[in-house]
């Protein structure tokens, strides 16, 4: 930038752009030393090492954080020197000063170009509508959250209902099912206890026929359950 047109138009000015990015180089150096005695301070009360041989350690420590933070600012902060100059104090090719013969510029009309009543009003009614669109927001939120809260808990009495439904239903299947298995368990009894009252009735027959001189009136014994064991019948 030295020597250039730029630098005549802000030397013009009274203007010193370098100077200007070294005060922001100062700033940073000051918010850097700030920031690190600070830790320091904060570090020695925290760890209490306060006039121990630690303290030689803990400063050691924050110097290399101090390096490592500062090498990387002083990176950026080239990049952004680069680019002040090629963009903000550089000015477009061109350019000219004007003369001081030439009248000034009436500085009434910048004012009244930046002070406009009827401009004002017409910000000051969007932020009033801005205000009360998010007042309306946060209603319509708080709303919300409450209708959510609302439907969770109804589907959790809806999914109880449907839990106990199910509870029901399978209690009648269970029921059915130890009906069902009875009614069998009954049905293959009756159907032993059947087997047994023919093969005792074809035995006696046979007895009659190869045993004629047996007495007939023992020959009714084995007719019915008048033979079955006891626990055949308390079951049946």
């Amino acid at each position: 930038m030295e020597g250039s047109e730029s630098e005549a138009v802000f030397d013009s000015l009274n203007v010193n752009p370098q100077l200007f990015i070294n005060e922001v180089f100062n700033l940073v150096d000051d918010l850097v030393d700030d920031a690190c005695n600070h830790f320091h301070q904060q570090a020695s009360t925290s760890l209490k090492i306060e006039g121990t041989d630690r303290t030689q350690d803990l400063s050691k420590g924050i110097n290399v954080i101090r390096k490592k933070v500062q090498s990387d600012i002083d990176k950026r902060l080239a990049m952004w020197e680069q680019h002040c100059h090629n963009h903000f104090f550089q000015v477009p090719e061109g350019f000219m000063l004007p003369k001081s013969d030439e009248s000034p510029v009436d500085t009434s009309i910048c004012q009244n170009a930046i002070c406009d009543p009827d401009l004002d009003a017409q910000l000051d009614l969007l932020r009033n509508n801005l205000t009360k669109v998010g007042q309306e927001s946060a209603a319509l939120n708080r709303e919300l959250q409450s209708l959510e809260r609302q439907s969770a808990s109804n589907d959790h009495i809806s999914a109880f209902d449907e839990i106990s439904l199910l509870y029901d239903q399978n209690s009648y299947h269970e029921m059915f099912q130890e009906m069902m298995k009875t009614a069998s368990e009954l049905r293959t009894k009756i159907g032993k206890l059947k087997t047994r009252k023919i093969e005792e009735t074809e035995h006696n027959k046979a007895d009659k026929i190869y045993n004629p001189h047996r007495d007939p009136s023992m020959m009714g014994i084995g007719k019915g359950f008048s033979d079955a064991e006891l626990e055949d019948l308390q079951e049946f």
